[in-house]
């Protein structure tokens, strides 16, 4: 069974940085891709960034250039810096990874920015 632990979430001031990491409990290569969603309250689940297996990543628009995915693969690790932070990137932010055809969640970390 796959297990996805989130860490690293928190209260931040806007403009300040916050890192999340997202420890896998067998290796993250073996995964297609991983990465992390977000749900503020009110709002469906939403993207904010992938990292795939040939290291290829995606972004939100709404993070591009603030946000940086990256994995470390020794420690089966993927982590998310955030920079600039807005009061609208409050909200829980889930790390997914996907198999196959199968689809992997962590239980999510409350990130709060306050204006």
């Amino acid at each position: 069974q796959v297990q996805l632990v989130e860490s690293g979430g928190g209260l931040v001031q806007a403009g300040g940085s916050l890192r999340l990491s997202c420890a896998a409990s067998g290796s993250i290569l073996s995964f297609n891709y991983i990465g992390w969603y977000r749900q503020a309250p009110g709002k469906q689940r939403e993207l904010v960034a992938t990292i795939a297996s040939g290291g290829s990543t995606n972004y939100a628009d709404s993070v591009k250039e603030r946000f940086t995915i990256s994995r470390a693969d020794a420690e089966n690790t993927v982590n998310l810096e955030m920079k600039r932070m807005k009061p609208d990137d409050t909200a829980v932010y889930y790390c997914k990874a996907g198999r196959a055809l199968r689809e992997f969640w962590g239980q999510g970390t409350q990130v709060t920015v306050s204006s």
